[in-house]
């Protein structure tokens, strides 16, 4: 089992930044990729951003150009910088990633409990 633990949401104003960080620990063999994902209100989740094991990044294009994400695998911990935050950008934030727990093992998505990030006035 693989645990997340995500910190940095909060409340910032528009064109202002947050950093949220994710740390993965528990049955861990190799991590595929992490990333982020969100939920606002009355939508769907969503992706935001990942970045695989050679360090390969993908964006939604929402964010592209505000938004970075980083990982440190010797501390299996992954970063989202985000810039320029906008009204939409309202929601909550999941730490997301894929691994295995073995060198045979399946892999296996696992999800964080979710950070607020509200961009208001």
């Amino acid at each position: 089992q693989v645990q997340l633990v995500e910190s940095g949401g909060g409340l910032v104003e528009p064109g202002g930044s947050l950093r949220l960080s994710c740390a993965a620990s528990g049955s861990i063999f190799f991590i595929t990729s992490m990333g982020w994902y969100r939920q606002a209100p009355g939508k769907e989740r969503e992706l935001v951003a990942t970045v695989n094991s050679v360090g390969g990044t993908n964006y939604a294009d929402s964010v592209k150009g505000r938004f970075t994400i980083s990982r440190d695998t010797a501390k299996n911990t992954v970063y989202l910088q985000m810039n320029s935050l906008k009204f939409e950008d309202t929601a909550v934030y999941y730490c997301n990633t894929k691994s295995r727990a073995t060198s045979i093992s399946i892999m296996r998505d696992s999800w964080g409990q979710g950070t607020q990030v509200t961009v208001s006035v």
